[in-house]
């Protein structure tokens, strides 16, 4: 295989979902429901999987190239889906923690692969004696395990969600003790009349389907949000793809310590970000929180252009570890504060599209400056990029305070106050049917 049909392959998978990611979350909240989405994908996802397996062993190049087409039309709408799901569980006060986790264990399964495929590799050839590309499709056809897996958690999902209905229903109750923040912040009225109108709040939300104009009256905290996703993550990814020669460059380092510099932002995420997610809700105040995290990695890239070693890299990228952490941790959590839950699956594509199409075309661009320019001009464009995204930050705490009623930036003891009224709320009113949320 060529290096050009090497990049293909991820190609095949990244360029689509410029587009995709955002059709799949439009289908889970308006056709399939989050149960059934998370099945449908993660099928795709399987599949992919089995036919790239296949046509590795067969060697044929234009079937890997259409399951990764098939294998990115479902991944990226299942990391879609879970965050959804992320938000229907889990009441805003925990969620923080909750999307801490996943980032955690998606960086743990990464680890993983990398860790156990060569190993795994060799084994199968040993085991069936098979070599080159017969010996690489049967160790991904093996690989695949994990994808039923995957497949798997998804029906036992829509289980749990179908049982927590019909019992929840059956009660009275609703289903999820997650209810969306700036529906909740009402006026100061008396007790009887509070309960009446969440009550019709929650009701009318049980019905709602959302409308492809839904999306042009995002409110503007949605598209600040996508700003920040960019201007954030194409100075984390891109950086990490091209760190290897610029630690050896500019460190001096071997190439075995630049790889360990270079993947331990990883390995610290993995750790820090349940951490700073627990933290997070616990404090609160999400909107600090994330000018934080992007301000300090604001700092590290500022190392990396205009210090010579004097800070060793592998403490800077320690601290970009960190930061990362508490950005991703503080910032997806702020979709389910801003919108209800039968347009968060939608705004959640709409990031995720936005994201893949800024991450393929900056990281294209980040490649011509270095190979034109040197890691230096690189650095200062990271720079530049991180002062957007603390720019939109800006713009999230006016937005907020204007519109939001400092929702974004609410206290932890806040969150878990308006959590316990929402559980009296619920529980004073059994006679009343499930509202939130829909479940299809």
């Amino acid at each position: 295989m060529t290096k050009v049909e090497f990049m293909n392959l991820y190609a095949f998978y990244s360029w689509p979902n410029v587009i995709l990611s955002f059709v799949g979350g439009f289908l889970i909240d308006r056709v399939f429901g989050i149960p059934w989405g998370s099945i449908i994908f993660s099928m795709f996802v399987l599949v992919g999987q089995i036919i790239f397996g296949i046509g590795a062993y067969f060697k044929s190049i234009p079937a890997m190239y259409f399951s990764r087409l098939i294998f990115g039309i479902g991944g990226e709408s299942l990391a879609v889906a879970q965050n959804t799901y992320s938000t229907e569980w889990f009441p805003p006060n925990e969620l923080n923690l909750v999307f801490g986790l996943q980032l955690s264990m998606s960086r743990i399964g990464s680890t993983v692969n990398m860790v156990t495929m060569q190993p795994l590799n060799r084994a199968i050839g040993k085991y069936f004696n098979i070599h080159l590309n017969k010996q690489l499709g049967a160790s991904l056809l093996t690989a695949s395990v994990t994808c039923l897996f995957s497949t798997l958690c998804a029906l036992i999902m829509l289980f749990f969600t179908k049982r927590a209905k019909r019992i929840l229903s059956a009660s009275g109750k609703p289903h999820s003790l997650n209810t969306q923040l700036i529906e909740s912040n009402l006026p100061e009225i008396s007790n009887h009349e509070e309960e009446e109108q969440l009550l019709t709040k929650k009701t009318e939300n049980q019905t709602k389907k959302i409308s492809p104009m839904d999306v042009i009256h995002f409110p503007g905290a949605i598209w600040l949000i996508c700003i920040i996703c960019v201007a954030y993550y194409v100075t984390v990814f891109p950086f990490v793809s091209l760190g290897l020669v610029f630690f050896e460059r500019k460190f001096g380092l071997s190439v075995q310590d630049a790889s360990v510099v270079n993947s331990i932002i990883y390995i610290i995420s993995a750790v820090a970000s349940p951490l700073f997610g627990a933290a997070i809700d616990i404090i609160g105040y999400n909107l600090y929180w994330l000018f934080s995290g992007i301000l300090i990695t604001l700092g590290c890239h500022l190392c990396f252009a205009f210090t010579s070693g004097q800070i060793p890299p592998l403490a800077i990228m320690i601290v970009m570890g960190l930061s990362y952490s508490i950005l991703a941790s503080s910032l997806w959590p702020i979709v389910a504060y801003v919108l209800p839950l039968h347009q968060r699956a939608t705004a959640y594509g709409l990031i995720s599209s936005i994201q893949n199409l800024g991450l393929g075309l900056i990281s294209i661009f980040a490649g011509y400056l270095v190979d034109t320019k040197g890691y230096l001009f690189l650095e200062v464009f990271f720079i530049f990029c991180l002062s957007i995204a603390i720019t939109a930050t800006f713009g999230l705490l006016i937005w907020d305070h204007r519109f939001g009623t400092c929702l974004l930036n609410e206290s932890g003891v806040s969150r878990r106050s308006k959590n316990l009224m929402t559980k009296i709320v619920d529980d004073s009113t059994v006679s009343h049917t499930s509202l939130e949320p829909v479940i299809t």
